[in-house]
């Protein structure tokens, strides 16, 4: 069975990185499914992995196509996407990546979506883990173009804005038709404890609270050289917060050979 894990929260928290360490933990358990939903698209750099097609170009592309009659004969749309889809999947060792790029442009893609929630949906099912790293807006979420979800991962910095940006995503689950099984939270780039002002925040939210991730020198020593996110060691405090998440979810990570 396939568990599905979405990452999301207000632009620059650090949702990809969060993103890209639980991918890698996971990689060590099973085939892991990374699927960049944030039209920014560097889930890839963070991996250290290339980046193909994205999803949003492939249905522009075939829109373009359809709108000035050229869509090629002999092949149905439904499988004309799916083509397309394999085609942009970058496979790695224990990890694929699919991008889903930019938010759609005008006119209406309902059809397009519906074919490419079913493609992505067979295709997640060959995978033990799928990890989603959303946009702010949870677009691909809200329009239907990725799964249901097992767990989501709010993620936000230590500001009073993150918090109740977090509160309101949380919300807007209850109004999709996404099904999503834990809705959690994660406050990112804490540095000691948390305020008074923040915790009562996260109640007034209610939101579940499951860890705070540390400011790490070692993760900043990395953002500088331009190197993967990947690439943080494993004895980092980063790395570890991370690792206890996965482990406080119920999901087997690897033992490393930092101590506990």
């Amino acid at each position: 069975m396939t568990t599905t894990i979405a990452i999301a929260g207000k632009g620059g928290t650090g949702k990809t990185t969060l993103a890209a360490l639980i991918i890698k933990m996971l990689s060590r358990e099973g085939a892991v499914l990374a699927i960049d939903a944030d039209p920014a698209t560097n889930l890839n750099m963070a991996l250290g992995t290339s980046l193909s097609d994205t999803i949003g170009a492939i249905r522009e592309g075939m829109a373009a196509q359809v709108k000035k009659g050229q869509f090629q004969a002999g092949i149905s749309k439904q499988d004309y996407l799916e083509l397309q889809v394999s085609q942009a999947l970058v496979e790695g060792e224990r990890i694929d990546l699919l991008a889903m790029g930019r938010p759609e442009g005008p006119g209406c893609y309902c059809a397009a979506n519906n074919m490419l929630r079913q493609i992505i949906d067979r295709m997640s099912r060959s995978y033990d883990y799928v990890v989603i790293d959303c946009e702010a807006g949870m677009e691909h979420i809200s329009r239907q173009t990725t799964r249901d979800i097992d767990i989501l991962l709010l993620v936000s910095d230590p500001s009073l804005r993150g918090i109740v940006t977090a509160g309101r995503m949380k919300a807007l689950m209850g109004e999709l038709r996404t099904s999503v099984g834990r809705i959690c939270l994660a406050v990112n780039r804490v540095n000691g404890d948390l305020s008074p002002t923040l915790i009562q925040a996260i109640e007034k939210e209610g939101l579940d609270l499951i860890a705070t991730l540390p400011v790490d020198p070692a993760l900043e020593a990395i953002e500088v050289r331009g190197s993967p996110v990947v690439e943080l060691p494993e004895d980092a405090p980063l790395y570890q917060a991370v690792r206890a998440i996965i482990l406080k979810l119920g999901l087997p990570v690897a033992q490393t050979a930092a101590k506990e």
